[in-house]
C-alpha cells in the first residue's frame, strides 16, 4: 500500500520519521496547526490513518515497537484525544500495549523504573534494566557519557527532558544472555555542557531510558545531569584568635558555594587535622573546627580547605596563639634575720613560674619579694660565780670548794663557761698518813651491799608482776565499770502495755572511771537492789581483787602512751600533743574512741575483740604537713588523715572509723579511693569506692559530709578522690577574722578558705584564739571546682572618708593548686585597713571571694570594731558525747542485752520479709545488702553502722519503730527485764 502525496510530505518534513526512529515528534509537527497552536485534529489523523495503511495492520498487529512508540509519542504531543478519535476512524483499531495504550503514562516523568505491560503477556518477559542511567556531573566542558542496558529489549531509547534524543545519537550494542536466550541491549550517549545550559535555571537537565519487549515497555530511573563548579570565595573564613591555656576554640568555616557541595578539611601548620587521631578536636557539620580545651601545642595557623571534583580553594590562615597567665610559685622560707644580734629584717620571695608566662600571657600581679622586722636575742656567754668556802679537812686529807657559772649563766646562744667548778687541794700539806679502814668503813660497804640487793629484788618483783599481767590478763584482770556501765541506772521499770518501748535501757555516759572493791557493785548514789550475776550467760563473777580503768587520757598517761609508741619506727610520727589523739583499753565488749570536735571516731563493736584479749587501741589525727601523701595527676585530698592502732592486732569484726570529707559526692565527677599506708611507709589503695566487693576487707558507707569505713585491720587512712570532670567540686569553709582589740590605727582582717570538716575548723579556731582574734560574719560555704582557676578575694566599698585599703592591687589570689591538692592549712589572705583617726569604730564594707568561672560569696561586714562580738557564739566548740573513751556497753545506745535479742532474730531469713534485709530497707541502708550478707551477722552490721552515725544524739524511738515495723510475732521478744540484768 502506498501513501498519498499528503503523506509523503508529511515524512518528507518529519526528518526522522524511519521505523528505526522514535522521536515522531517531528513528524507531527510538520501537520497543520489550529489557532492555540496545537496540530490540527484532522491532520494527525489522516496521518495515522495514511501511515497505518502504508505499514500494513498486520505487520503493526505483531507489536512492533517503534510503531507503538511513534503512537505514543503522537499522542502525548497532540493529546489523548487523537488516537481516540483516530479509533472511530481507522478500519482496524490500534493495539492496548505498548507506549500506545497508555499515553498519560508514557508522558508523565518518573524518577524510578516504571513498567506497562501488554494486558495478556507474559510479565517476565518485560525489560528491567541491567544498567540504569545515573547522576552525573559535567565538569568544565568535558561531555558526560549515559548507558543503559536492558534485558529482554528489543529497543531501547533515551528521552532527555521530555524529548527524544535522536536515533543517530545512540550507539546500540545488542547481545544474547547466555543463560535464557533473551534478548539484550546496551545504549549509550553522550550529554554536552551546551545541551544542559539551553535548560539552565528553568528546570534541571535529566535523561531517561525507555526499553521495549514484546510484553511491554519499561522506564528507568531519571538520571540529572548536573553542570560542577566551585566558587572562589569562602562565604565564612577563619579568624586569628588568643585563647587562654585550657579554654575552648572554636574556628568557623563556611565553605564556597558549589556543585557538588564542597567538602571541607582543616589544615594546622599545613598538616591535616584528623579528629580520629586527637579527641581533643573535632568538626561540627557547619564544618567549624573546634578545640575542647586549648593546649600549648594548639598555637598554629589553622587554614580552612574546600574542595570537590572541580576545584580545590584555600581560606585565609588564622593565627591561632594559646597563652598562659603567669601564677606565683609558692613563698620560700624566710631568711635569716639580717642582724645576728639585735633587731634587723628577714625576707622571703616568689616567683613568676607556677607557670610562668608564655605567648604574651599576663604577668603575675602582686609582690615577688615580702620583708618583715625582726628581733634576735643577743648571746649572752657564761660567767662563774665566787668560789665557796674551803670544806672541812676529809679523811682522805683533802678539802674542797666549788662555784657555778651563773654570773651571768649562758643564753641565747651563749658561751658556756671554761675551766673546772670543782677545785680540790690537800689540806695537811701532804704530811697526811691514811690508816686503815675502821668500823665505820664496813658499815658502809654493808648498807650499799643491802641496798643493791633490796634493789634486784624489787626489779624481779616488777618483771614478774608485768608478765603475770601480759600473760593472764583475760582472767585477772578486769574492770567492773566495762560491766555495768551500760546499765546505769540500775533501777529499771518494765515498760508499760500501752506504751512499750524495744529499747528500754539507757546508758550512762556520765562516769568515766570506776573503781570497785570486789564484786560488781552498782554505780548509784543511794541504795538500789543488787543484782547476782553470777548465773547469768553474758558475764562471770570477778574475784575480789580491786581494779581501775580510765576512760579518758589524762595528759600524764597520754603523753606516756605516746613516748611509748614512738620507740616504734611506724608511730615515730604521731604527734607529740594529746589533743588530736586519744586511747583506751578494750576487751570483748568493745567500745570507743572519739577526738572531740573533729568528727572523728572508731567504734569498736561487740566481740570485735577476740575473747580472752585486752588490747589498748589508740586514734589519731596528722596534719597534712607531717605525712607525705603521694597524690598523682587530678588527685586531691577530701579528708583527714587519721590513724588507729596498733597495726596488726587481730580483728575478728569490722571496726567502724567515722570522719569527714569536704568533697561532694557524684559518680560522675569523681573517683573515690580509700588509702592505706603501710608499715614500710608506702600508701596503697585498698579500696575503690563504687567498686567494693562484699568479702573485701574494706568497706565504705559514703555521705554528704562523712564516710564511715569498715576494716579488720588498723593503720592510717585517708580519703583521696580524682576529679573525672570540671564538675568535680570541693566544699570550702569561708571564714572571717579580725582582731578583739585593736589599738591601732591598722585593723586586719583575715579570710581563710578551708576544708568543710570539723578538723580543720577546730585547727584554725584554736589558732585565732592564740592570735587573740574574733569571728565577725556568719561562716558560709563555697564549691570549688576543679577548672585550673585560681581564687580571688578583694574588699569593696570602703568608705574613704573613715578608712583606707591598704591593698595595691584589685584582689588577692590563692593558687588552684593550693587549694586542690588539700595539704596545705590556714590558708588564708589578709586585708589591712587603717582608720584616718583612733575614734573610728563602725566598719562597713563587702568582701568577696570568688573562683573564676565558678561559685562565689560576698560577705556584708557592717559591725563596731570594739563592741560586737555577736557572731562569737558561732564557733563555740560543742562537746561530741563526753570523754573521749568509752568503753564496754556505755559506748552504745543500745543496750547489750536487747541488742543480742535483735540480732537473734532478725538474722534468719523470713519469708514474710521481717528480717534483716527489711530493717536494711528502713534505716535506709539497702544499698550495702550484699556486704552485710557476706557477714556471719548482718544484722550485727547494721547496727553497728547505725551506732557509728547515730552516737550520742541518735533517736533510739526511731529505731525502734523501724524494728516494731517488720512484724514480728513476739512484741517483748526486745525488752529486757530487772531478772535479765
Amino acid at each position: 500500500m502506498e501513501l498519498g502525496p499528503e503523506e509523503k510530505s508529511v515524512l518528507d518534513r518529519g526528518h526522522s520519521c524511519s521505523l528505526e526512529g522514535a522521536p515522531w515528534v517531528h513528524l507531527v509537527n510538520a501537520s497543520p496547526r489550529g489557532e492555540e497552536g496545537r496540530p490540527q485534529q484532522r491532520g494527525v489523523t489522516e496521518a495515522l490513518e495514511n501511515l497505518q495503511k502504508w505499514v500494513g495492520f498486520p505487520h503493526f498487529a505483531e507489536g512492533t515497537p517503534k510503531l507503538k512508540g511513534a503512537f505514543s509519542s503522537l499522542d502525548c504531543w497532540a493529546g489523548s484525544g487523537s488516537l481516540a478519535s483516530l479509533s472511530s476512524h481507522r478500519p482496524h483499531p490500534l493495539p492496548s500495549h505498548g507506549p500506545a495504550a497508555a499515553p498519560k503514562r508514557a508522558c508523565a516523568q518518573q524518577s524510578a523504573t516504571v513498567a506497562n505491560p501488554v494486558p495478556g503477556a507474559n510479565p517476565d518477559l518485560l525489560p528491567h534494566f541491567l544498567v540504569e542511567p545515573e547522576d552525573v556531573y559535567i565538569v568544565k566542558n568535558k561531555p558526560v557519557l549515559l548507558v543503559c542496558k536492558a534485558m529482554p529489549a528489543t529497543q531501547i531509547f533515551f528521552k532527555c527532558n521530555g524529548e527524544w534524543v535522536r536515533q543517530v545519537d545512540h550507539v546500540i550494542e545488542r547481545s544474547t544472555d547466555d543463560s535464557s536466550g533473551l534478548p539484550a541491549m546496551e545504549v549509550r550517549i553522550n550529554v554536552s555542557r551546551q545541551q544542559v545550559e539551553k535548560v539552565f535555571g528553568l528546570e534541571e537537565y535529566w535523561c531517561q531510558c525507555v526499553a521495549w519487549s514484546s510484553s511491554g515497555t519499561t522506564k528507568s530511573q531519571k538520571a540529572y545531569i548536573r553542570i560542577a563548579y566551585l566558587r572562589k570565595n569562602f562565604e565564612q573564613e577563619p579568624l586569628a584568635k588568643e585563647v587562654s591555656l585550657e579554654q575552648g576554640i572554636v574556628l568557623p568555616c563556611r565553605p564556597p558555594e558549589g556543585i557538588p557541595p564542597a567538602e571541607v578539611e582543616w589544615l594546622r601548620n599545613e598538616d591535616l587535622v584528623d579528629p580520629s587521631l586527637d579527641p581533643n578536636v573535632y568538626i561540627t557539620r557547619e564544618h567549624s573546627l573546634v578545640v575542647r580545651q586549648a593546649r600549648l601545642a594548639d598555637t598554629a595557623n589553622y587554614t580552612c580547605v574546600a574542595k570537590n571534583i572541580v576545584a580545590r580553594r584555600r581560606s585565609a590562615s588564622a593565627a591561632v596563639i594559646v597563652y598562659v597567665n603567669g601564677g606565683w610559685s609558692t613563698w620560700t622560707e624566710w631568711s635569716v634575720c639580717s642582724a645576728s644580734c639585735g633587731r634587723g629584717w628577714q625576707k622571703r620571695s616568689r616567683s613568676c613560674t607556677n607557670p610562668a608566662p608564655l605567648n604574651g600571657g599576663a604577668f603575675c600581679e602582686g609582690q615577688n619579694v615580702q620583708k618583715t622586722a625582726c628581733a634576735t636575742l643577743c648571746p649572752v656567754d657564761g660567767s662563774w660565780s665566787p668560789w665557796s668556802k674551803w670544806s672541812a679537812c676529809g679523811l682522805d686529807c683533802t678539802h674542797w670548794r666549788s662555784r657555778e657559772c651563773s654570773d651571768p649563766a649562758p643564753r641565747n646562744g651563749g658561751e658556756e663557761c671554761r675551766g673546772a667548778d670543782l677545785d680540790t687541794r690537800n689540806c695537811t700539806s701532804d704530811l697526811c698518813v691514811h690508816t686503815a679502814s675502821g668500823p665505820e668503813d664496813v658499815a658502809l660497804y654493808v648498807g650499799l651491799i643491802a641496798v643493791a640487793v633490796c634493789l634486784l629484788l624489787l626489779l624481779l618483783v616488777l618483771i614478774l608482776v608485768y608478765c603475770r599481767k601480759k600473760e593472764g590478763l583475760d582472767s585477772d584482770v578486769a574492770d567492773s565499770s566495762i560491766l555495768t556501765s551500760g546499765f546505769q541506772p540500775v533501777s529499771i521499770k518494765p515498760s508499760k502495755a500501752d506504751n512499750p518501748h524495744l529499747l528500754t535501757i539507757q546508758p550512762d555516759l556520765s562516769t568515766t572511771t570506776t573503781t570497785c572493791q570486789g564484786s560488781l557493785c552498782p554505780r548509784q548514789d543511794g541504795p538500789s537492789p543488787k543484782f547476782q550475776l553470777a548465773n547469768g550467760h553474758l558475764l562471770s563473777p570477778l574475784g575480789g581483787g580491786r581494779h581501775t580503768l580510765h576512760h579518758s587520757s589524762p595528759t600524764s598517761e597520754a603523753e606516756d602512751f605516746v613516748s611509748r609508741l614512738s620507740t616504734q619506727n611506724y608511730f615515730r610520727s604521731l604527734p607529740r600533743g594529746t589533743s588530736n589523739m586519744t586511747y583506751g583499753t578494750f576487751n570483748f565488749l568493745g567500745g570507743r574512741l572519739m577526738i572531740p570536735n573533729t568528727g572523728i571516731s572508731l567504734l569498736i563493736p561487740p566481740d570485735a575483740i577476740p575473747r580472752g584479749k585486752i588490747y589498748e587501741i589508740y586514734l589519731t589525727l596528722h596534719k597534712p604537713e607531717d605525712v607525705r601523701l603521694p597524690l598523682a595527676g587530678c588527685q586531691t585530698l577530701l579528708s583527714p588523715i587519721v590513724s588507729c592502732g596498733p597495726p596488726g592486732v587481730l580483728l575478728t569484726r569490722p571496726v567502724i572509723l567515722a570522719m569527714d570529707h569536704c568533697g561532694e559526692p557524684c559518680p560522675e565527677s569523681w573517683s573515690l579511693r580509700l588509702k592505706k599506708q603501710s608499715c614500710e611507709g608506702s600508701w596503697e589503695d585498698v579500696l575503690h569506692l563504687g567498686e567494693e566487693a562484699p568479702s573485701h576487707l574494706y568497706y565504705c558507707q559514703l555521705e554528704a559530709g562523712a564516710c564511715y569505713v569498715f576494716t579488720e585491720q588498723l593503720g592510717r587512712f585517708a580519703l583521696v578522690g580524682e576529679a573525672l570532670s570540671v564538675a568535680a567540686t570541693k566544699r570550702l569553709k569561708l571564714l572571717l577574722f579580725a582582731p578583739v582589740a585593736c589599738t591601732s590605727l591598722e585593723y586586719n582582717i583575715r579570710v581563710y578558705c578551708l576544708h568543710d570538716t570539723h578538723d580543720a575548723l577546730k585547727e584554725v579556731v584554736q589558732l585565732e584564739k592564740q592570735l587573740g582574734g574574733q569571728l565577725i560574719q556568719e561562716p558560709r560555704v563555697l564549691h570549688f571546682k576543679d577548672s585550673y582557676h585560681n581564687l580571688r578575694l578583694s574588699i569593696h566599698d570602703v568608705p574613704s572618708s573613715l578608712w583606707k585599703s591598704k591593698l595595691l592591687v584589685s584582689y588577692q589570689e590563692i593558687p588552684f593548686y593550693h587549694i586542690w591538692n588539700g595539704t596545705q592549712q590556714y590558708l588564708h589572705c589578709t586585708f589591712t585597713l587603717e582608720r584616718v583617726s583612733p575614734s573610728i569604730s563602725d566598719l562597713a564594707c563587702k568582701v568577696w571571694v570568688w573562683q573564676v568561672e565558678g561559685d562565689g560569696q560576698s560577705f556584708n561586714i557592717n559591725f563596731n570594731i570594739t563592741k560586737d562580738t555577736r557572731f562569737a557564739e558561732l564557733l563555740a566548740l560543742e562537746s561530741e558525747g563526753g570523754v573521749p573513751a568509752l568503753v564496754g556497753p556505755s559506748a552504745f545506745k543500745i543496750p547489750f542485752l536487747i541488742r543480742q535479742k535483735i540480732i537473734t532474730s532478725l538474722d534468719p531469713p523470713c519469708s514474710r520479709g521481717a528480717d534483716w534485709r527489711t530493717l536494711a530497707q528502713k534505716l535506709h541502708l539497702d544499698s550495702h545488702l550484699s556486704f552485710f550478707a557476706s557477714k556471719p551477722s548482718p544484722t550485727a552490721m547494721i547496727l553497728n553502722l547505725w551506732e557509728a552515725r547515730h552516737f550520742p544524739n541518735g533517736n533510739l524511738s526511731q529505731l525502734a519503730a523501724a524494728v516494731a515495723g517488720l512484724g514480728q510475732p513476739d512484741a517483748g521478744l526486745f525488752t529486757v527485764s530487772e531478772a535479765e540484768c
